[in-house]
């Protein structure tokens, strides 16, 4: 399986936005890619009009797809996944997840995204880090530049290296124009302490195919795949 798996340290970082501009630099480059991201939750509190569309909607717009082949499982609640799975009264089936994914992965690029952070559970006995060991990708893991960081992200670090994942970068989202001294003595830290490549996103100001792939022409997103 050819691809990326982009994790984060929490919810919220930016692993979306990561993905779609990986999915929409390698589209532009010729790549045949599809984006998979096995639970989505919170649709229930769409923004208004004109805002950023749901994840599996950003996801499949980068990725020149319908949002159905992006996410198997959709839920209203803004809550964990296996929360989200009893409140609706279902039951996530990580094979069928793997399943899905590795349909979407036949002859393709492939840019997984999980949910929130590496150990979100998915059932009471599989997290996201099962899932991504299970796929076997390269790991990518989304952080906040700021206060906080070095101990947020060290520790996904640890858990993913724990797990055997092969994490090829940290990358930092959103990152300023002109970075604050946080962020910078992160960069750094994080990239010695934690002895991984970190890399910086910056700012996308709109939901447009073009915006995305600019930005995520600045990644090293072919060394990533063939290192």
């Amino acid at each position: 399986m050819d691809g990326l798996f982009v994790t984060a340290t929490d919810t919220g970082v930016g692993k979306t936005m990561l993905s779609a501009c990986l999915l929409a630099s390698m589209a532009a480059a010729g790549l045949d890619v599809r984006a998979f991201k096995p639970v989505v939750t919170g649709l229930d509190e769409r923004s208004d009009e004109g805002s950023w569309p749901p994840d599996h909607e950003l996801l499949a717009l980068a990725a020149g797809r319908h949002p159905q082949e992006v996410a198997p499982l959709l839920f209203g609640p803004a809550v964990s996944p296996h929360l989200a799975a009893e409140m609706a009264g279902r039951a996530i089936d990580p094979e069928a997840l793997l399943q899905f994914a590795r349909a979407q992965a036949a002859g393709t690029t492939l840019i997984a995204e999980g949910v929130g952070g590496l150990l979100v559970a998915l059932t009471v006995s599989y997290s996201i880090c099962d899932l991504a060991g299970d796929l076997g990708l390269p790991v990518l893991i989304a952080a906040r530049p700021g206060l906080g960081s070095i101990n947020h992200t060290l520790l996904t670090l640890r858990v993913a290296r724990g797990a055997g994942l092969d994490v090829r970068a940290v990358v930092f989202t959103p990152w300023a124009e002109r970075p604050d001294a946080i962020a910078l003595s992160n960069r750094d830290t994080i990239a010695g302490l934690g002895d991984v490549e970190v890399a910086c996103l910056p700012h996308v100001a709109a939901p447009q195919l073009g915006d995305l792939a600019a930005t995520g022409d600045a990644l090293p997103w072919k060394r990533w795949l063939s290192a």
